[in-house]
């Protein structure tokens, strides 16, 4: 079954209303996203027309949908209110913040100390009166999924405030996850779904290689965009990452050719010269436990320990002495069951017998590769008195729950069900 053809670039649409200038500039600042772009700004319509309540944009991280947005509102000029949801702790907030953008400062200043949805609902039409829009209003709420913390009834007044306040009015929420997990159990007016794709290898090539150096070739920096992708895309394909990993790594890729020791057409060279460096920035991805003049500080460096250089910190973590019993005790929970304790923590635990259940079980567990068991903070805390020996003068420098909150804050264990 063929599938759908796509709508033609944005510079190719014709969209009334809009300046051809504008748009030009519009499409130059959003390579790869000229579709989505268009696909939005039909949605929108023309500036006069009433458009549609809400819209939900959703697509996974660096995937270009807070860029696109912004970008079509700013260089349009439209009236617009940008509100990141990780700022708002309270709806007050995010009230506050929609009035100030929209009307000014004395709207947002007449909402009560403790606003209700009510209270914004006729202070908007209050001046929404006074200054009518002759374009319609948009309200950009990015991280839209933290809207699902707030008020129970939040979500299912932003999707139909067109209504509400009786003007030409649309929201658009902005999230990293499926409508499916904003549904509340009452329903809601469902909003139009708009979803951005992640990017493609030549995608991500097309515009990496945007960023290139002013003091090198463009085919130099393409070169090694393409370096660059080919080892790091299996594992990451944030945009922000790779092109923070880009502009880490490009001095030392240029390395030979500043030193005279190669040309920029030897590409065999100044492969050789950058890859282990890559390899070394690959087992921190995302991390970034140091900045990046540390980490050129560390490239430049060449010492015996060079290979640890660029490792994670989480590799080379001094624990507490009684904390790393508590490692051991949670790792033998975990990977075996709870009728095994007095084998592993009892010192005269007497012979075991095996029956042909069990003989059964423990083949049936081996072929499914030590798959984690559930075990309860009772089970871990007896392991760990049991694994320390009772005549080590030394004690415990905190509570174990203490320690074990601390080993989850280091990623070497996570809490199950029932526990703390």
């Amino acid at each position: 079954m063929s599938s759908s053809p796509l709508p033609p670039p944005l510079q190719q649409q014709r969209h009334p209303g809009y300046e051809e200038e504008r748009l030009r500039r519009v499409a130059e600042q959003l390579p790869c996203r000229e579709v989505q772009a268009g696909m939005l700004l039909s949605l929108m319509g023309e500036p006069q027309q009433y458009s549609l309540p809400c819209i939900f944009i959703y697509g996974h991280r660096a995937s270009g949908k807070s860029y696109v947005v912004n970008i079509l509102l700013k260089e349009l000029e439209l009236p617009h209110a940008t509100i990141s949801c990780v700022e708002c702790i309270t709806a007050a907030q995010l009230f506050e913040q929609v009035l100030l953008a929209l009307f000014g400062g004395d709207a947002a200043a007449t909402l009560p100390r403790y606003p209700s949805l009510s209270d914004f609902v006729r202070i908007y039409r209050h001046h929404r009166s006074r200054a009518s829009a002759e374009q319609t209003r948009y309200i950009v709420l990015e991280k839209a999924e933290l809207l699902r913390d707030m008020d129970a009834n939040l979500l299912s007044v932003l999707v139909r405030l067109q209504e509400l306040v009786e003007d030409n009015l649309t929201v658009l929420l902005l999230s990293e996850l499926v409508w499916d997990t904003f549904r509340p159990n009452t329903g809601c007016l469902e909003p139009l779904l708009l979803h951005f794709p992640d990017y493609t290898k030549a995608e991500l090539h097309q515009i990496l290689s945007r960023d290139r150096h002013p003091s090198y070739s463009a085919d130099l920096y393409a070169s090694y965009i393409h370096i660059l992708l080919g080892i790091f895309y299996a594992v990451c394909r944030d945009l922000r990452e790779l092109r923070h990993l880009a502009a880490l790594n490009f001095t030392k890729f240029c390395e030979p050719v500043t030193e005279g020791k190669a040309k920029e057409s030897d590409t065999h060279k100044l492969w050789r010269n950058i890859e282990p460096h890559l390899k070394k920035a690959m087992q921190t991805v995302y991390l970034r436990e140091v900045s990046s003049l540390e980490w050129e500080k560390m490239q430049q460096v060449e010492t015996e320990t060079g290979p640890l250089r660029g490792l994670s910190a989480h590799t080379h973590v001094e624990l507490p002495f009684y904390s790393k019993f508590l490692l051991i005790a949670a790792y033998l929970a975990s990977y075996n069951p709870a009728r095994t304790d007095k084998r592993f923590f009892v010192k005269h635990h007497g012979k075991i017998k095996k029956s042909k259940f069990l003989k059964k079980n423990e083949k049936r567990g081996g072929q499914q590769g030590g798959a984690h068991c559930q075990h309860l903070l009772s089970d871990l805390l007896a392991g760990h008195l049991a694994a320390v020996d009772a005549g080590e003068p030394r004690r415990p420098a905190g509570r174990p729950q203490v320690q074990m909150r601390r080993l989850c804050g280091l990623h070497l264990r996570r809490f199950q069900d029932g526990e703390l």
